[in-house]
């Protein structure tokens, strides 16, 4: 069953290792995860799904991480004493891809042959400040979007959230992670902040269709990078009771950074 659903940034800059001074100029944002940390610990998840932009992807497919053991650490960020080792739901994972080409979905369960998955920051930041509220090993599940139509997002969400409403004896959290948009700063600074004011606008009221019509010329005009996380976080949500609750809301260096719980009830 489902039991939280919240949505995250991901700069490795807010982590105090790689960030260090400046880190201090997102104490709103880290203050918020935290936060959101405690309530997704108290929903006592079994497993987590992240999903993240910079997972490997594909142009036409939707992709779900097919490999057990995962790790990841902030080397490439010069941090790597600060890493991560945990494990996949592989069963979730296949289930998901196999449901989703089974409805026309194009989808992978990706895997590189190893046995084991490198997570991105767009997995590990979460983990980071997420994981440690948890006194317990939930498993991750990274997954990510593709570049097929909005509604197909939305349709790839519903059946994620079929294949978990499948599973009532496992508890999971779904989290969509994605920074907002990338150009708070420069010539299309207006736009930009008008499109985080509004989609976190949008969020709140629960308005899914308008946020799943956003043009295609906007988003890229303003450089957003977790549009579509988002939009297959909506397609979980899909037809189940939520309050969507902004805990933050900060661009200290010119990227929109959000943390909102989206409420689940988790006697969906």
């Amino acid at each position: 069953m489902l039991v939280f659903a919240g949505i995250v940034p991901h700069p490795p800059i807010i982590v105090p290792e790689v960030g260090k001074e400046d880190t201090k100029k997102t104490v709103t944002t880290i203050s918020a995860y935290q936060k959101l940390a405690g309530e997704l610990a108290a929903a006592e998840p079994d497993t987590i799904i992240i999903i993240s932009p910079h997972m490997i992807h594909y142009p036409h497919l939707f992709t779900v991480c097919g490999m057990s053991e995962l790790f990841g650490s902030f080397a490439a960020f010069e941090a790597p004493e600060i890493n991560w080792r945990g494990h996949n739901n592989l069963e979730l994972a296949g289930e998901i891809v196999d449901k989703a080409e089974s409805e026309g979905l194009p989808t992978i369960l990706y895997n590189n042959g190893d046995g084991q998955y490198e997570v991105d920051h767009g997995v590990l930041v979460p983990i980071h400040f997420l994981m440690p509220a948890l006194d317990y090993p939930a498993k991750i599940l990274p997954l990510s979007y593709s570049y097929a139509s909005q509604s197909e997002h939305c349709s790839f969400g519903q059946i994620i959230s079929e294949v978990i409403e499948r599973h009532d004896d496992e508890r999971v959290a779904v989290i969509a992670s994605g920074d907002l948009s990338h150009r708070l700063i420069g010539s299309a600074s207006a736009e930009g902040k008008a499109f985080d004011n509004e989609i976190l606008s949008l969020i709140k009221k629960g308005d899914e269709y308008s946020i799943m019509n956003m043009s295609d010329e906007m988003l890229e005009k303003v450089g957003e990078c977790g549009y579509r996380s988002i939009l297959i976080l909506l397609g979980v949500l899909s037809g189940l009771d939520y309050k969507p609750e902004v805990y933050s809301y900060e661009g200290p260096f010119g990227v929109g950074y959000a943390v909102v719980n989206m409420n689940v009830n988790d006697t969906n």
